[in-house]
């Protein structure tokens, strides 16, 4: 990163003595992280609730049939932004100043929602508004989670940025389950209106948080460490750069092909296999989450390669998501989505700390866009193709279908073997440090 994008950024504050550090965690010590990983919570949280929400709307109220087809179609819009937009995001994210840029989404996201709550509370609140609503949630999302990924330099020192990517990783299992707990039954007890002033609220405040923060800036590589201009490559040819990346990027693409579809199948198991209502959706979205937030903090002590960790992850993954097709009961499709979760947080603070060692900093802003672009690329594919499917099969073959449909990814993984190296060893690329 550069300097001239940083203009409304400034210095932060005097470090705390060491002693202090070994006792306060990285949050409570670095205000500046603190605060803008808390609003980073609170906007995951704030579309994951809406989500979950809606598409328990849709499946329970307000389609009467195809609710499958509606509930993906819904899910596919929500996840067109971070794809079709990346190019866009980059550029912003590259240009602005950060704490701009994340707020501004933050604030975009809090008006779009009180305008929703507004309708809803009039009366006569057509479906395509709904889509549309989560349509500009998902599209400010799709600018704030990259930017504040590539942010994390400027918020922590070299040392803390493990532990940064740990705590903002994270957020989307806290996102998941504070979300899912509340999305469903703010629809049965509040309806779309209630649902979206909480999302309001919880935007706005994010976007209070971000602009209390202090942002440093930080100098991309050149001589003396001084300032240079920005480094703008062609997004292609930052990961033609990484033939690591980019096959592990490929290999999650085609993973998500499968993971992605647990959103869809959630709502559709809970009503048709388990005769449940929004507290069934609410303890399986929760259980998903809670697992992912035990792997985003237990991911580092996960043994072996990355490569070799994430292909033994996936496999449990696909294992635990099948389960739940063989045996229908509510125990144990909680269990075994807790099980998912876990395995997906943990690959995914492996290899996202991998990432920020290897990708130098100038290109971290095209890198991020491109890789929430990669990996999102797959999941308007995977709800609509799954939401569709489940007009016409029923939720346990759809469970079966995403456990086998993950051992190609999982066996792809384990065959990249050495030519990953360790995020503990990793150079970075262009010396970087």
């Amino acid at each position: 990163m550069t300097a001239s994008p940083m203009a409304e950024t400034d210095t932060q504050p005097q470090p705390r003595t060491g002693a202090d550090r070994r006792r306060a965690p990285l949050v409570l010590r670095n205000r500046a992280f603190g605060a803008v990983w808390l609003g980073q919570v609170l906007t995951q949280a704030a579309v994951r609730m809406f989500q979950v929400g809606v598409s328990w709307w849709i499946v329970a109220y307000a389609v009467p049939g195809a609710r499958g087809l509606a509930s993906g179609l819904f899910m596919a819009v929500c996840t067109l932004p971070a794809v079709a937009l990346a190019p866009v995001v980059a550029g912003a994210v590259a240009r602005a100043a950060h704490r701009s840029v994340l707020r501004t989404a933050a604030a975009v996201a809090g008006a779009a929602s009180a305008a929703l709550a507004l309708w809803a509370y009039g009366g006569g609140l057509p479906l395509a508004t709904v889509y549309a609503a989560g349509l500009a949630l998902a599209t400010c999302q799709a600018f704030f989670d990259p930017c504040l990924t590539t942010s994390v330099p400027e918020l922590v020192d070299d040392a803390d940025i493990e532990t940064a990517t740990g705590f903002e990783l994270s957020t989307q299992s806290l996102a998941g389950l504070s979300g899912a707990l509340l999305g469903a039954l703010a629809v049965d007890r509040a309806g779309v209106a209630g649902l979206a002033a909480g999302c309001a609220a919880a935007y706005l405040g994010a976007a209070v948080l971000v602009a209390s923060a202090r942002f440093r800036t930080v100098a991309a590589d050149g001589a003396d460490g001084a300032a240079a201009p920005p480094r703008r490559r062609p997004l292609r040819r930052i990961l033609a750069e990484l033939p690591s990346v980019r096959r592990i990027l490929i290999c999650f693409t085609a993973a998500n092909l499968f993971t992605a579809a647990v959103f869809v199948v959630i709502p559709l198991y809970t009503r048709s296999v388990l005769f449940g209502g929004g507290g069934t959706v609410a303890l399986l979205e929760a259980s998903l989450g809670t697992g992912a937030l035990v792997g985003a903090f237990t991911g580092t002590r996960v043994p072996g390669r990355p490569t070799v960790a994430g292909a033994w992850c996936l496999g449990l993954m696909a294992l635990a998501l099948a389960l739940p097709g063989l045996f229908a009961q509510r125990p144990v499709f909680a269990g075994c989505l807790a099980v998912a979760g876990w395995c997906a947080g943990a690959v995914s603070v492996r290899f996202v700390a991998l990432f920020q060692r290897m990708v130098p900093t100038a290109d971290k802003p095209g890198f991020f866009a491109v890789m929430q672009a990669v990996l999102g690329a797959s999941l308007p594919v995977a709800s609509l193709v799954f939401g569709s499917a489940g007009d016409f099969l029923s939720p346990q073959t759809l469970c079966l279908v995403q456990g086998v449909g993950l051992l190609p990814a999982a066996c792809a993984l384990a065959l990249l073997g050495s030519r990953t190296p360790d995020p503990a060893v990793a150079e970075p690329a262009g010396g970087e440090r």
